[in-house]
């Protein structure tokens, strides 16, 4: 039993699925490990490894020339105009995600007191029975694949092994085999079925004692103390050098005799010290912290459970972000038909499992983000102008990480009208700038090409001379007497507003202009239910029952729409929530409800929203989190987007206001290293008695909220600012 919340999770049993493996990542490399003594199966994934699939080349559809003839239709009245919209390709999906293969161990032994467990703090993965152990780290330091095996037994068979679910036919395999003086150097190639791609993995076997034989594929081991295995993957054309790969891993083996032990340290101070940077106690039962995670699942309204889930989600979006942010799945799949490609779908999913990203202290998230947005923005302008005509960005709401072109569209779903899609990936890039006091010259550029897209863009007016955002799409819904493709949805005018107006900030240059494109957008629109509607436009119906809540942007992520500044919209915007059905039980959906809410200061619906997920078996014994009730496919949506919604539940910051315990999802407990938007950190307590302290990296005033009112906070930088009961 333990008197603090667990940075981990164990299992009393091997994962029988590859669902169910620990999961290990640096955001470039992942292991997804099975830790079964007889059958050692590690899964290596790397975030670039996606399948040609004939999308490689694809290209956003000239539509430009026809963008006037569509406005003047949906102008009129034609409510079906957009569906002719289009080039008429079918639904292209983006390059599906893939795993690249596994490693295997296979040994003959008894397996008394087993257990397997991940260490969130480290990264590492451990499974242990008496007399053989195997740990497991994706080293960010050096980023390779780390495994040792201790006391394997009297024969050991190593492997790399192709064979996982889905592999397509044709896939061109080829595998080597390299006797050294110390081990042994493998490799893995597969070839894509026509194509010059391919991926290879090479694994360098360093041996402690005992024999080393070739036993193809790999060797056999005889009477070994130890192994230690060394595992990259690369995405190429043509042949990769394995032996030149062999030895580039070499070269990391430090100059010790436990050269295990020295790898992880050089790794510990990436890892641990950004994991550490936030941590959650709900005054969680000792024994249920001591609970095996499968166990601690089913106790799902325990305080338990929601503080390893907190830690989880942390431990799982740090570890999936790197050279790109989070898919789908993370950075894991076992299985090659990965679900919608396992891409990074923009909106709604990537933005949820990154939500979290600035508050929760982890800048390896955004600046993950960061590299996929500033990687593309080129083929974002392509899209711009050859949808819009338009000069600046436009972003797809599909990407498979190579290409950011549009063209994963179709009639039900027409993606390629969706303009908000930039404001929404640059929202967290601003969020880090306001939240580290520094304005990133990147962001300042991408924020102006948004901001000359709308100059382009919003050309047509309504009978008041108001802007019209046409064509217009709300993701990924319809009006219930309409088309997809319409008139002034709701998001689209929040995002446009928020576009220039931010844009406007970080170009006082050009501010005036900017600025006054957004105020010419027409107000929100509360319909005949007293709700927030969905589509501005008069006479568009909603439709209720839908996982998105894409029309309550305004709300979340944005501070347009908040109980403070505008409580008539805000009342709407909760109606509109009260209506908001969950369709297919999402994970996603529920939990953007979560985050909804708690802006909104409505605590029982957020704790009605986390307990639909926490009811509806949505985690695997992983700790990840699946998209479906009943664990039905793998996803990382509701595991990385959960530590968001309690943060949001318990702090909430601007610029200039900090709210206090809006909705607080449990009656105790204590936060600590949260970070603001003014350039702040607080711990927070709460329970029978409230603390704050604010630590101030920089000198303002801001509004303090909180359930006795508002009043302003004078913060010093450099002076820590406590704030106790009969305070706030």
């Amino acid at each position: 039993m333990t008197d603090a919340p667990v940075h981990g999770t164990w299992e009393p049993a091997p994962a029988a699925r590859w669902e169910d493996a620990f999961l290990s990542g640096n955001g470039h490399h992942g292991a997804l490990v099975f830790g079964d003594p007889n059958d050692d199966r590690v899964i290596v994934t790397q975030h670039t490894l996606v399948r040609p699939n004939g999308s490689e080349d694809a290209r956003p559809p000239q539509l430009a020339a026809e963008l006037r003839k569509l406005q003047d239709r949906l102008l009129a009245g034609d409510t079906t105009a957009a569906e002719s919209f289009t080039d008429n390709r079918p639904l292209q999906w983006v390059q599906p995600f893939h795993p690249a293969f596994q490693t295997r161990l296979r040994r003959q032994g008894d397996a008394p007191g087993y257990r397997r467990s991940v260490d969130f703090t480290t990264g590492e993965t451990t499974a242990l029975t008496e007399g053989w152990s195997s740990r497991v780290f994706v080293s960010r330091a050096d980023d390779v694949i780390v495994q040792r095996v201790t006391t394997p037994g009297p024969h050991l068979d190593i492997a790399l092994d192709h064979r996982l679910p889905g592999a397509p036919d044709g896939l061109g395999v080829g595998q080597s085999a390299l006797l050294t003086s110390d081990g042994a150097l493998l490799g893995l190639r597969a070839r894509y079925p026509g194509s010059d791609l391919a991926c290879t993995g090479v694994t360098l076997v360093m041996v402690t004692g005992g024999t080393a034989a070739l036993a193809p594929p790999g060797l056999r081991l005889e009477g070994a103390a130890s192994v230690l295995l060394l595992t990259r993957v690369r995405r190429h054309t043509g042949e990769l050098d394995v032996i030149e790969e062999g030895r580039a891993l070499r070269d990391l083996l430090p100059d010790s005799e436990r050269p295990y032990d020295a790898l992880l340290a050089r790794h510990l101070p990436l890892h641990r010290t950004a994991y550490e940077r936030v941590t959650l106690d709900l005054g969680g039962d000792p024994t249920e912290r001591a609970l095996p995670g499968s166990e601690l699942l089913k106790r799902t309204r325990s305080a338990a459970l929601l503080e390893r889930l907190f830690a989880a989600g942390r431990y799982h979006l740090l570890s999936s972000s790197g050279l790109l942010p989070p898919r789908l799945t993370g950075l894991w799949t076992g299985d090659w038909n990965t679900a919608w490609s396992g891409a990074f779908t923009t909106n709604a999913n990537l933005n949820l499992q990154t939500a979290s990203a600035a508050a929760a202290a982890l800048p390896e998230v955004t600046e993950a983000l960061a590299a996929l947005i500033h990687r593309q923005l080129s083929d974002w302008r392509d899209n711009a102008r050859a949808i819009f005509g338009s000069r600046g960005i436009l972003a797809p709401s599909h990407t498979d990480g190579e290409s950011g072109h549009t063209y994963h569209f179709s009639r039900e779903y027409p993606l390629h009208l969706w303009t908000a899609g930039a404001d929404w990936l640059l929202k967290p890039l601003v969020e880090h700038d306001e939240t580290h006091g520094a304005r990133d010259p990147r962001t300042a550029a991408a924020l102006a090409e948004v901001a000359q897209f709308y100059e382009d863009f919003l050309t047509r007016t309504d009978d008041e001379g108001r802007l019209v955002v046409v064509p217009s799409y709300s993701p990924e819904n319809r009006p219930a007497n309409a088309s997809w493709g319409t008139v002034n949805a709701a998001m689209d005018l929040s995002a446009a507003r928020h576009a220039l107006r931010t844009a406007a900030e970080y170009h006082p240059e050009r501010a005036a202009g900017w600025r006054a494109l957004a105020d010419r957008l027409p107000p929100h629109r509360v319909n005949d239910q007293g709700a927030l509607a969905e589509w501005a436009w008069p006479g568009l119906e909603d439709t209720y029952d839908h996982r998105h809540l894409s029309h309550l942007y305004g709300v979340w992520p944005l501070h347009e729409i908040n109980p403070y500044d505008t409580p008539d919209l805000a009342r709407a915007a909760h109606r509109a929530l009260e209506l908001r059905g969950a369709e297919n039980d999402s994970a996603h959906g529920h939990l953007h409800h979560a985050l909804v809410a708690a802006r909104l200061r409505d605590g029982e619906r957020v704790t009605h929203a986390l307990g639909q997920v926490l009811d509806g078996d949505f985690f695997h014994a992983s700790l990840m989190s699946a998209h479906y009730p009943n664990r039905h496919v793998y996803n990382a949506d509701a595991a990385h987007a959960l530590p968001a919604v309690l943060i949001e539940a318990l702090v909430q910051s601007t610029p200039d206001r900090l709210v206090l315990l809006p909705a607080p999802p449990s009656a105790s407990g204590r936060l600590r290293g949260i970070r603001t938007r003014f350039g702040a950190e607080i711990d927070l307590s709460w329970g029978t008695t409230r603390t704050a302290v604010v630590r101030p990296g920089r000198t303002c005033r801001v509004e303090l909220r909180t359930s006795t009112g508002a009043r302003p906070l004078d913060l010093v930088a450099g002076e820590d600012h406590v704030l106790t009961p009969g305070t706030w």
